[in-house]
């Protein structure tokens, strides 16, 4: 598996993969484009060969990332893609002087949430009835002071 920059040209594979994990909150082709090539973005791509395995998208505000997605090709979930794409997320973003970062998850997606708080994330918030299916949205952050491997506690 390789992580590099995603760009434009990953649009595609990006989309397919949105619509499959995400359903009606999938990003659509223009939004997916407009995520990559924003000058606040920092977006990856995990791949093997021409495959698109995963995506990490991210958002800069202040000294803030929002880690807007992270998403892996079902047959390839709980392999380690979304580790890899979220360390390498983290580790650019305490290079880069940033004091936290934020995300959204679904309050039902038990795995996710696991994930997230094996990582450092704690919950900070709510929405009620975020997402088009009226389900919740738990809001997680995680300061971004040491190096991400070390402080890493989830298998």
């Amino acid at each position: 598996m390789i992580l590099r920059s995603a760009g434009p040209d990953d649009a595609s594979a990006i989309t397919a993969l949105e619509k499959t994990l995400f359903g009606p909150d999938a990003w659509a082709v223009s939004s997916v484009i407009v995520e990559l090539s924003g000058a606040d973005r920092f977006s990856l791509v995990a791949t093997e060969g021409d495959a698109v395995l995963g995506y990490a998208i991210t958002m800069r505000s202040g000294d803030v990332v929002d880690l807007q997605r992270i998403g892996v090709r079902p047959s390839r979930q709980r392999r380690g893609v979304a580790r890899a794409l979220l360390v390498a997320t983290t580790d650019w973003a305490v290079a880069e002087g940033f004091g936290q970062m934020l995300l959204e998850v679904g309050a039902r997606n038990r795995v996710a949430l696991t994930f997230y708080a094996g990582a450092g994330f704690v919950e900070i918030d709510r929405r009620r009835r975020y997402y088009r299916d009226g389900s919740d949205a738990v809001v997680m952050r995680r300061p971004l002071r040491r190096s991400p491997q070390r402080e890493w506690v989830g298998q």
